[in-house]
């Protein structure tokens, strides 16, 4: 529950946040007629997603058993590599998203609204496909209850509240630090997917050591780990090549996401309230 929470509550407020941020640069630009644009693109972005959702989930269902295995161990790989490909995009890139969306409503605006809900379309697709595919590839890993569903409905929620209030000027969140913190805790649950990918392959005979256990739990009733089970996806037992790649990955990845620094320019969204600057005395200035 706690993954799914942590995925939806994240790609849902970047993608509240891009809405967010092209209804104010429109309106304040004087093209609010082109808000229900916006809307309409953002809407068909998210249909788009859920369609694409549920194909991963109707394929996978549909396989034969060492198929299903296949697809499912490709789908983690290709899962982590898109969340830890946008974690890094995000902080590198955040500061300056604003702009760079004011730019292309400034240029969709010439051609007309169609082209605006386009922009909307086109910026909002890409974090509902990576959450889609993110979300399918660790419900695969979570425990197979609805505890995974009600994570994900939460963390839409509030993704979507968070949001509105920031949108209305009714809250002030620092963004870097936000995105900093989900940054890690998302690397850490990536971890746990590409466990589960690797593990796939171990079953089909396509990888060694599937039997060579650093620990095996299943036939044993522990508490510690339903827990980290439903939360960052270790399972009850670990190959030793599992093992080896889940602390090679977390080790080299966290220590380069907290390397990288973020670009120095324009914030995502201004962090409300302001405070105006003081203006400057002739004795400071002395």
């Amino acid at each position: 529950m706690l993954s799914t929470f942590l995925i939806s509550l994240r790609e849902g407020l970047e993608a509240s946040l891009i809405i967010g941020i092209l209804m104010a640069y429109v309106i304040k630009t004087g093209r609010a007629g082109a808000v229900r644009f916006l809307w309409s693109g953002a809407i068909a972005a998210g249909v788009l997603a859920l369609s694409f959702g549920a194909l991963l989930s109707f394929t996978s269902a549909h396989l034969p058993t060492g198929g299903e295995e296949l697809f499912a161990g490709l789908t983690s790989f290709a899962a982590v590599a898109f969340v830890t490909a946008m974690v890094f995009w995000m902080k590198r890139s955040a500061r300056g998203i604003s702009k760079q969306l004011h730019g292309k409503v400034d240029d969709a605006a010439s051609i007309g609204n169609f082209a605006i809900a386009g922009v909307a379309f086109f910026s909002v697709v890409r974090e509902g496909l990576e959450t889609s595919l993110f979300l399918y590839a660790d419900f695969k890993t979570v425990s197979q209850d609805t505890r995974p569903l009600t994570g994900l409905i939460l963390g839409l929620a509030s993704a979507f509240a968070i949001g509105y209030l920031i949108f209305k000027r009714s809250i002030t969140l620092n963004l870097s630090k936000f995105f900093r913190i989900t940054g890690i805790a998302l690397i850490v649950v990536a971890a746990g997917v590409l466990v589960h990918g690797i593990s796939e392959f171990q079953k089909r005979g396509n990888l060694p050591g599937a039997s060579s256990f650093l620990w095996n739990f299943h036939q044993k009733n522990n508490i510690f780990i339903t827990m980290t089970d439903g939360t960052i996806g270790l399972s009850g037992s670990m190959t030793y090549l599992q093992g080896a790649i889940y602390f090679i990955y977390l080790v080299s990845t966290l220590t380069w996401f907290l390397r990288v620094t973020p670009s120095p320019a324009n914030p995502v969204i201004p962090e409300m309230p302001v405070t105006p600057e003081m203006p400057v005395t002739k004795q400071q200035v002395k």
